[in-house]
């Protein structure tokens, strides 16, 4: 093998073996496996937070959508920091609430918050649909990686496989706290290769930073403004931009709760999300890498791949190793956080085993199998969920107004509203995602957003109408579901 192909196999088993260290404690409880006991500090909620931001598609995929589609990949930039904004005010509430109730999962959350089991069996239903598409794209990147940096199809096969065996061993021995310690190796690794490339790429091609956008300024000028409403065009970017704030702001993603109720308190969670935002200004660096592909390989070039391509016709080969292993691990680490979060999802609220230790069995073995199942469609038909997986946004943001009533109004809307919006908005964006025609390249999350959110309020007011009342208010301050076996 070559001395690329070394390097990453050599990383993807160090990653391997600090997600082992992670284990604090010989006997694990639920509580401990999946939210590290409530325990977590300001550095490791803060990296746990930050590694749902930078993926394999955030390594990769963001230089693409710049060969793609120039000036609108910069939606990418600001949704962020928008949507912790609104976490700094609404993440110590969940975090509050969370922990009174005893809730490991959103559906917990949900469910409690309105008394109904069928909203909990909606929300885990969509989030094991949804975030198995999004396991299978990290899965797929880790293998393209290896692919384009050793030119070797078979090298990206056998080391999807041996990475996500080692994904699966360090989740069921240690939980979020092994995600927790990679996490670290992560992302100094991923910020430092980062630099390396943002600042070698352009100066190896173009001669410095501003060469590139003067290029495309003269030759490609649509690639540097947002207009019209095609592809990538004004409606595409604010709407896309909008959809994924909001995903963001009221954490619609399950596996972004899980970091956030790990934190000992919710002062971690404030402190964080006043200097996560400057973190996501890292993501400049890949966009100043797509504009270079474009001047060098030209707007027709692989998206996916072009910022390695590049980067191997600068860095030696042990470099391009490292590199290549900086990229893996925005696959493993992100991997790991979307195993526990489905699994926890399968067997507290799908399967609902009574005891804790059968909720504990469930949970492993679900590991086991949605793993297996991402990593054979990875594999054997990588593009079969290329079109659900422009579902899991768009459809884990029909959760937003359940989410939005609970913090913000204390529940006094009701189940039957909130299930009849969810399903609504559900089915627009199943529908335009696989037949109907989007209108101007817009969103459909937020088409199906719209529609939801006028179907809880006509059903509510029907509701109110028959039942002469609202809901009652959601009590957080007492009682807990600690200990109840759910």
């Amino acid at each position: 093998m070559s001395v690329i192909a070394w390097v990453a196999l050599g990383g993807i088993v160090v990653i391997g073996l600090l997600g082992f260290l992670g284990r604090r404690k010989p006997d694990l409880d639920l509580a401990e496996w999946t939210v590290g006991g409530h325990k977590f500090g300001v550095a490791t909620t803060w990296l746990l937070q930050a590694g749902e931001v930078f993926t394999t598609f955030t390594f990769l995929g963001t230089a693409g959508l710049v060969v793609s589609g120039g000036a609108a990949s910069f939606y990418s930039m600001p949704y962020v920091p928008l949507g912790y904004l609104a976490l700094y005010f609404l993440a110590p509430r969940i975090w509050r609430m969370a922990r009174a109730r005893g809730h490991l999962t959103q559906a917990d959350f949900l469910e409690d918050a309105y008394s109904s089991r069928a909203v909990g069996i909606l929300v885990a239903l969509a989030g094991v649909v949804f975030l198995l598409p999004y396991l299978q794209l990290q899965i797929t990147g880790l293998g393209l990686i290896v692919q384009v940096v050793t030119g070797n199809h078979s090298m990206g096969a056998w080391s999807m496989v041996i990475a996500f065996v080692l994904v699966v061993a360090f989740v069921l021995w240690a939980g979020l706290r092994g995600v927790a310690t990679t996490a670290y190796f992560k992302d100094v690794l991923m910020i430092v290769m980062l630099f390396v490339i943002c600042i070698s790429v352009p100066i190896h091609y173009t001669g410095g930073f501003t060469s590139a956008f003067e290029v495309i300024r003269e030759k490609m000028p649509d690639m540097l403004s947002v207009r019209g409403t095609s592809e990538y065009g004004i409606p595409w970017y604010l709407s896309n931009m909008a959809i994924s704030a909001i995903g963001v702001a009221f954490a619609t993603m399950p596996h972004n709760w899980p970091p956030i109720m790990s934190a000992r308190n919710s002062t971690v969670l404030r402190r964080n999300y006043l200097w996560l935002p400057f973190y996501n200004t890292l993501i400049v660096m890949p966009l100043v890498v797509g504009y270079v592909a474009l001047v060098v390989l030209g707007s027709g070039a692989d998206p996916d791949s072009a910022l390695l391509d590049l980067a191997s016709g600068v860095l030696p080969d042990w470099l391009m190793g490292v590199a290549a292993v900086a990229g893996i691990a925005t696959a493993m680490v992100p991997s790991a956080s979307l195993l526990i979060a489905i699994s926890t999802l399968v067997s507290r609220n799908l399967a609902r085993a009574r005891s804790e230790k059968a909720q504990f069995t469930v949970t492993q073995v679900t590991v086991v199998v949605a793993t297996g199942l991402a990593l054979f469609l990875s594999i054997a038909m990588p593009d079969l969920l290329a079109n659900l997986l422009l579902l899991t946004f768009s459809g884990l943001d029909q959760l937003a107004p359940a989410i939005a009533a609970a913090l913000l109004f204390r529940r006094q809307v009701g189940a039957s509203s909130i299930l009849a919006g969810a399903l609504v908005g559900m089915a627009i964006v199943i529908g335009y995602t696989f037949w109907w025609t989007l209108p101007w390249a817009i969103s459909e999350g937020i088409i199906g957003l719209a529609a939801n959110v006028v179907v809880v309020v006509i059903v509510e007011i029907v509701r109110r109408s028959m039942s002469g009342r609202p809901a009652a208010e959601w009590p957080v301050a007492e009682g807990s579901m600690a200990g109840s076996g759910r």
